[in-house]
């Protein structure tokens, strides 16, 4: 079974492909805007979700004075010293 996703903003297009898919006996359900349609992310997505996931537990560990971040100063020259190599 194959899952299509297909976002249509003009109602008479709505009409229309409901029409073909009933024309072609397929059956299919109609999301609104309200109901978003989850997929699985990518690697690249993943690794952004995961990387922000961990930035943000540091924030909060930081706010309740569990570890101590380094300024920006720091961590920009850490990060040009990256990419000099």
């Amino acid at each position: 079974m194959t899952t299509l996703t297909v976002n249509i903003d003009n109602k008479k297009s709505e009409k229309a492909v409901k029409a073909v898919l009933e024309a072609l006996g397929l059956d299919y359900s109609v999301a609104s805007n309200s109901e978003k349609v989850l997929r699985p992310l990518n690697k690249t997505e993943q690794n952004i979700y995961n990387n922000l996931a961990r930035s943000f537990e540091q924030i909060k560990l930081h706010q309740e004075g569990k570890i101590k971040l380094q300024d920006a100063k720091a961590a920009i020259l850490e990060i040009e010293a990256e990419l000099d190599q």
